[in-house]
């Protein structure tokens, strides 16, 4: 192994029910309706690829552009004060970084990831949004981008992911995956079983990888 890369959601940050709260709410205020599976359908989905699910799904009344951009503010104030950091996680980044390259492939916006990294100052090699490779998890664009930029093969990478999407999208990438099953949107089994292994929490992540 050459390399390890993280997702952010979910992984890093405790954002995935943030992302629902608010796209839920700026679904309803535009006339849609959520239904129930489309928290776990826009899991993964690059910023174009929910908006568009937001409107041509979910019947929001206004455009993709629209839409992403009111969501993105709204997240963006949400990490105003601070990102919702997962205890241990930011430490464990650093651990890791101290025997292997790191990067993050992650499905939020820019101005998100960004914020993540001006706020936790963490030595990333590479850090990739979906957004910018065109197709969103659980496609294997935004995996491949941040090992291309790191300059490892994809097979000689670690991905540390927490859903389904994300799950297929780093096996997608022919990467050992290293799961750590998100509480609250849990991945499926048979997908799970695909792991390299599986951590119960973030911390426990430095031991699978054989750091102590």
């Amino acid at each position: 192994m050459d390399a390890v890369i993280f997702d952010l959601d979910g992984v890093l940050v405790d954002s995935e029910r943030i992302w629902d709260e608010v796209r839920r709410a700026v679904v309803a205020e535009h006339g849609g309706t959520w239904r129930e599976e489309a928290t776990r359908a826009q899991q993964g989905m690059s910023t174009p690829e929910w908006a568009r699910y937001l409107v041509e799904e979910l019947g929001a009344r206004t455009t993709p552009a629209e839409i992403a951009t009111l969501v993105v503010q709204r997240m963006a104030a949400r990490y105003a004060a601070e990102p919702p950091l997962i205890p241990g996680a930011v430490d464990v980044v650093r651990q890791v970084s101290n025997r292997w390259p790191v990067a993050i492939a992650s499905s939020s916006p820019v101005i998100l990831i960004k914020g993540f990294l001006d706020v936790t100052g963490l030595p990333v090699g590479a850090a990739v949004s979906s957004e910018q490779v065109g197709t969103g998890k659980p496609a294997p664009d935004v995996y491949l981008r941040a090992a291309e930029l790191l300059g490892v093969a994809p097979s000689d990478c670690a991905a540390v992911e927490d859903t389904t999407n994300g799950l297929r999208s780093a096996l997608a990438a022919k990467m050992a995956v290293y799961a750590v099953p998100n509480p609250h949107f849990p991945p499926d089994p048979e997908v799970l079983k695909q792991a390299t292994a599986v951590v119960e929490k973030i911390t426990d992540l430095p031991g699978a990888l054989g750091l102590g």
